[in-house]
C-alpha cells in the first residue's frame, strides 16, 4: 500500500499555498510540472492551461484510463479601484458571501495583503443586522497597496497539520492534485495512464471537456474534495444528510448534479476496496458537481465515475481533511489502476 509520509505533505502544503484562482492557475501549473516531468512519458499545457499528462503501458494496446483533477481554487476579482485603497470585486466559483467580510486575502501576483471590509456593527441599523452583507458593499481595503482590475484574490490561510487532520484553503482540489501526482510516480504498466490537471472546473467544468477531447480515453475517473455534511443535529434527529463523512474514507459517487456514473465503474470500484479492505463509502447523491460532467460527454461518450476525498467547510477560507481519507483514496485508486483491464467495460 502507498504511505502519506512527510514528501506528501509538504507536496500538499506547497499546493495549497499556492494562489490558482480559475482562469489563472499559473503559479500550481509550476508545481505541477516540476513534479511530473521526471516520471512522464508526455507533458504539454493545452490552449486553456491545463496540465495534460500521458505516461505509456505495456503491452500493444493497453486500456487508456483518464484521471482528471482541477488546480482552481474559488477566490475573488477585483472589478473596480474605489481609490485610497478600496476595491470593489466579485466572487469567482461559488462562494458563500457569509464567509467574506473580515477575512484576510492575497490579491495580485505580488500577494498584497488586504482585508475584505464592510461596516462596522456599530454603524448599522437592525435590519441590516439581520441580514448577510452583499457582496456589491464589500470592498478589499490594501491600504497603500495597488491592484488592478482582473486581479485574482485568495484566501490568505496557510496551511496546517493538526494530528490526524488538514486545514487549508483550497483543499478542494488540491488533495485530487497531490493524489494524479503520487499515482504518477507509482502508475502500473497495464494501461495508458492519462492525466488530466485541468483548470476552470469551478466556473463550469471547462478544462476537463477539452482534456478529455484530446486524450479519447476509454473511462475516466473524476478525483475530487466532496463536502462532509457530517454535523450534528441539535435538536437531537439523526442526521441521515450528510452526503459525505470524514474518517469513512473515499466516497465513491453513484450520481450527483451534472452525471449518473457508470454503473460498471461503480461496482469496480467498491469491489476493489472490498478485496483490499480499503475503506470506502458511497456518496449520497445530490448536490455539487465534479468534472465527470463534462468528461462524460465528450467525443462520442466516456463512461466516468467520480471517486473524493470528503472535507468539510466547502469552499470557505479554510477547509478540514483527514490524512487518513487521502491515504485510503489514494490507495483505493492505485490498486483499481492495477486490476483494471478491458473486460471492465464489457456489459
Amino acid at each position: 500500500m502507498l504511505a502519506i509520509g512527510s514528501p506528501q505533505i509538504k507536496l500538499l502544503e506547497k499546493l495549497c499555498n499556492a494562489v490558482g484562482v480559475s482562469g489563472d492557475e499559473g503559479e500550481v501549473r509550476r508545481i505541477v510540472l516540476d513534479e511530473v516531468k521526471p516520471y512522464a512519458d508526455e507533458v504539454r499545457v493545452d490552449a486553456l492551461g491545463s496540465v495534460l499528462v500521458r505516461k505509456k503501458g505495456a503491452g500493444r494496446k493497453p486500456l487508456r484510463v483518464l484521471l482528471d483533477c482541477h488546480m482552481d481554487e474559488v477566490g475573488l476579482m477585483i472589478v473596480r479601484d474605489d481609490g485610497d485603497g478600496f476595491y470593489e470585486f466579485r466572487a469567482v466559483g461559488g462562494i458563500d458571501r457569509r464567509h467574506l467580510v473580515g477575512k484576510q486575502v492575497v490579491v495580485g501576483k505580488e500577494r498584497a495583503a488586504g482585508v475584505i471590509g464592510a461596516k462596522p456593527i456599530h454603524l448599522t441599523s437592525a435590519s441590516e443586522r439581520g441580514s448577510a452583507v452583499p457582496v456589491e458593499a464589500m470592498r478589499i481595503d490594501l491600504g497603500e497597496a495597488k491592484a488592478n482590475v482582473g486581479d485574482r484574490a485568495a484566501f490568505a490561510t496557510k496551511f496546517r497539520r493538526v494530528g490526524p487532520s488538514i486545514l487549508s484553503k483550497a483543499i478542494d482540489n488540491r488533495i485530487g492534485v497531490a493524489i494524479l501526482i503520487e499515482l504518477l510516480k507509482h502508475a502500473p504498466p497495464n494501461v495508458e495512464l492519462c492525466l488530466a490537471f485541468s483548470v476552470q472546473e469551478e466556473i463550469g467544468l471547462r478544462g476537463a471537456r477539452v482534456a478529455a477531447y484530446a486524450f479519447e480515453p476509454d473511462f475516466a475517473i473524476a478525483v475530487d474534495s466532496t463536502p462532509a455534511r457530517d454535523f450534528p443535529d441539535y435538536e437531537g434527529r439523526e442526521n441521515y444528510l450528510y452526503n459525505a463523512k470524514l474518517g469513512m474514507g473515499p466516497a465513491i459517487y453513484t450520481a450527483h448534479s451534472p452525471v449518473i456514473s457508470d454503473s460498471r465503474l461503480v461496482q469496480f470500484l467498491v469491489g476493489a476496496g472490498d478485496k483490499h479492505q480499503i475503506r470506502y463509502q458511497l456518496r449520497q447523491p445530490g448536490g455539487g458537481g465534479t468534472d465527470a460532467g463534462s468528461i462524460q460527454q465528450t467525443r462520442a461518450g466516456v463512461p466516468v465515475v467520480s471517486v473524493s476525498v470528503p472535507h468539510r467547510y466547502t469552499h470557505s477560507p479554510v477547509s478540514i481533511s483527514r490524512v487518513e481519507d487521502w491515504k485510503n483514496t489514494l490507495n483505493l485508486l492505485h490498486v483499481a489502476l492495477q486490476e483494471a483491464t478491458p473486460n471492465l467495460l464489457k456489459r
